[in-house]
């Protein structure tokens, strides 16, 4: 009798182009992600037009925001603190840090509230919860673009006025393992926090705060080299030292950072999203139910 029940079912399966069936484990199923990636798509398209949506300066606020940023860093950072900017114009130092940062940022803040933003989604219809963080990170992308295409506009400009001014072309083949490294990482964390925030809600609010430490945290201000030896050991851990760094050394050809610290970092991201995978695949399975 159970043999002739399974194999009916297995039949009947067949008729069907997709069966939903329980996740077995703690991680996602990466192959159906895939065969949803049309709808990752759709909801890239969805988040572009919302943000644009009854807006008067549009995509001008993707300058304006780290254009400003840059400028207060410099006042505060470089005029008043007069910290070392490893030789680099202050506005390339500062906006090349900001713009890396605001991406992990973007990535991190918007997916740790993916439940309870979605949830009239999520509860009417059935697709892979982690298409919508991957749709997060290439809305982010757009935005790193235009502040992108600011820095080498600048920076050209400068280099024509200044000809001793070092700009190297490896930010060619550089800059996308860099947005792949800070996308995943991005997600990642993100995925930690959207899990925790179903059963700890007040962690929303830490979100903010935490992040902000973190960019302190990090050689946005200041560069790497200025760095007492003794504290080298915290960014060993600080998995963000490494695109930072690695984009500027891409653009301007400064100071790389030790392979080893380098290896550290790419050792702490891996675990940050392999752990984030497993707690968003454990969160989803009952998230509706206590968001």
């Amino acid at each position: 009798m159970t043999e002739h029940l399974k194999r009916s079912t297995s039949a009947r399966e067949k008729d069907w182009d997709v069966v939903i069936k329980p996740s077995k484990g703690n991680a996602p199923d990466l192959g159906l992600v895939w065969r949803y990636r049309d709808l990752v798509w759709m909801f890239f398209k969805r988040d572009f037009t919302t943000f644009y949506k009854q807006t008067v300066l549009g995509p001008v606020w993707y300058i304006i925001q780290p254009s400003l940023t840059a400028m207060t860093y410099y006042i505060v950072f470089g005029k008043i603190a007069n910290l070392s900017t490893d030789g680099l114009p202050p506005f390339l130092f500062y906006m090349s840090g900001t713009i890396i940062w605001s991406y992990l940022a973007s990535c991190l803040t918007n997916n740790s509230e993916v439940f309870s933003k979605n949830a009239n989604l999520f509860g009417k219809v059935y697709f892979p919860r982690l298409v919508v963080p991957l749709s997060v990170a290439m809305s982010g992308l757009v935005a790193f673009a235009i502040q992108f295409l600011l820095l080498l506009t600048v920076a050209v400009g400068m280099k024509i006025a200044d000809p001793d001014l070092a700009l190297s072309y490896r930010f060619l083949f550089l800059t996308p393992l860099v947005l792949l490294y800070t996308a995943v990482l991005g997600i990642g964390a993100g995925l930690v926090v959207s899990a925790l925030t179903v059963r700890f809600r007040d962690l929303v609010y830490a979100v903010g705060f935490m992040t902000q430490l973190w960019m302190y945290a990090t050689p946005i201000v200041y560069p790497f080299s200025q760095i007492p030896e003794r504290y080298h050991w915290f960014y060993y851990i600080n998995p963000m030292t490494t695109p930072v760094q690695a984009f500027r050394s891409a653009l301007f050809d400064v100071s790389a950072l030790p392979v080893a610290l380098v290896l550290a970092n790419l050792a702490v991201t891996v675990a940050i999203t392999l752990c984030g995978l497993a707690l968003f695949s454990r969160a989803e399975t009952n998230a509706m139910d206590t968001v």
